[in-house]
């Protein structure tokens, strides 16, 4: 799982690319070899194993060597770690914006 910060720059780095979300969307549904991801994508195997290096350096796939064919499987602890700092993300704000409504609320009482 990756560290606080730097993890997690990682992490949401990795996922703010749409050839990479496609990619975790496709793991979901259990492992792939190289040829299987690459297959809907319309770009050159190289480029399209960098992808699969930057998801691997974050944390989110993991992969095996098998003879010639690598296969990628998801990761499930580096998605654990970035919703965990969403949820508090959501609660801090939830919070904050409780308090701008207790706010508000005692501007508009009668004085």
């Amino acid at each position: 799982m990756p560290e606080q910060g730097a993890g997690l720059d990682q992490v949401f780095r990795a996922l703010a690319d749409p050839t990479r979300r496609k990619v975790i969307e496709r793991l979901v549904s259990g492992p792939a070899s190289t040829s299987e991801l690459a297959e809907p994508f319309d770009m050159a195997l190289p480029s399209f194993t960098q992808h699969l290096g930057v998801l691997e350096r974050a944390g989110l796939v993991t992969s095996t060597k098998s003879g010639r064919v690598r296969t990628y499987e998801l990761a499930p602890a580096a998605l654990e770690f970035a919703d965990g700092w969403l949820a508090e993300q959501r609660r801090l704000w939830g919070h904050r914006l409780d308090q701008l409504d207790d706010f508000l609320a005692t501007l508009k009482e009668p004085r």
